[in-house]
């Protein structure tokens, strides 16, 4: 599983701590000073994910009512949320573990950062994870130009398979084209690279 260039923040709390109770105003602002349009131009590529370790669904509403409405939660029937409390080793609540978007460990427990650095630490964590930042993405990154440079490997294998092709069957059929065919197809099959669809026919 990847999270599509995005980092992922799961939340574990419960509403019976008083320490969580504290904390999650300061979680609440920190998510959305970095992905709030009122304050950022660009929200961040981040996620958050409340992992309730509450005793009843109520409590978990109590809790989801202090968090930002763009967060994310496991339902209180879900047997994932037990799961994930020993995957990621959670001996203390709150906990915000922090994972790449490789689903790898970024850090096991944020809390302390988020508390004492605010939405600055997040900077860090974006080179940290080295994330694509979308906001320095620039429009000639998405010309045809560059799209197609990525893709002319893969083209220029097809167009080898087709021209191999192509010979085997002329040897077949023993046909006379002039000798010169082989060649014409290639320049146009070259050509074809340079179209600005970057469509996949030679014609």
């Amino acid at each position: 599983m990847r999270l599509q260039n995005r980092i992922l923040m799961l939340f574990f709390a419960s509403a019976e701590s008083e320490t969580c109770q504290q904390f999650a105003p300061t979680l609440h602002d920190f998510f959305k000073q970095l992905t709030d349009e009122f304050y950022v131009e660009r929200s961040a590529q981040l996620v958050l994910l409340y992992i309730s370790l509450d005793q009843s669904e109520e409590q978990l509403e109590n809790v989801l009512k202090e968090l930002p409405k763009k967060s994310l939660f496991l339902a209180y029937e879900d047997p994932y949320r037990r799961e994930l409390e020993t995957m990621f080793n959670v001996k203390e609540v709150p906990t915000v573990v922090v994972l790449r978007p490789d689903c790898s460990i970024l850090i096991p427990n944020a809390v302390e950062e988020i508390i004492q650095m605010g939405p600055d630490c997040y900077r860090n964590w974006l080179e940290a994870a080295e994330l694509i930042d979308r906001n320095f993405l620039m429009k000639e990154d998405f010309e045809n130009k560059s799209m197609r440079s990525f893709s002319d490997p893969v083209r220029r294998l097809k167009y080898k398979v087709e021209d191999e092709k192509k010979k085997k069957k002329k040897k077949k059929q023993r046909r006379g084209w002039g000798g010169g065919g082989d060649e014409g197809e290639e320049v146009e099959a070259g050509g074809g690279r340079d179209d600005k669809d970057g469509g996949g026919s030679m014609w």
